[in-house]
């Protein structure tokens, strides 16, 4: 698998979400890391293709599926609860050239 840079576009989205408090709301899928990865490796074979350190101290991963057919955004709290904070389709790895390159 190839590793690119995360596309510009979800740079603000990502920076919203991660601002917000760690508490999430009852309408989204938690649990522990582990279990909610192993879910998405074995039913959308997505695996991480991103990752970052919130502010708050949380990670926020962008898994993929190879064949870009699904992704999904979790975050993990420092105390170790990973939710789902979206899900979606058509994923596209963007890399950035230099310019004159």
């Amino acid at each position: 698998m190839i590793r690119l840079s995360l596309p510009l576009v979800a740079l603000p989205f990502l920076a919203a979400i991660a601002a917000t408090p760690a508490a999430a709301d009852e309408s989204m899928a938690c649990g522990k890391r582990d279990e909610m990865l192993g879910h998405l490796s074995g039913k959308y074979q997505e695996e991480p293709v991103a990752m970052g350190l919130a502010t708050n101290g949380s990670l926020v991963e962008v898994l993929a599926s190879d064949s870009g057919n699904s992704f999904t955004i979790v975050y993990t709290t420092p105390e170790g609860r990973t939710c789902m904070m979206a899900a979606g389709s058509n994923w596209e790895m963007v890399t950035q050239q230099l310019a004159g390159i």
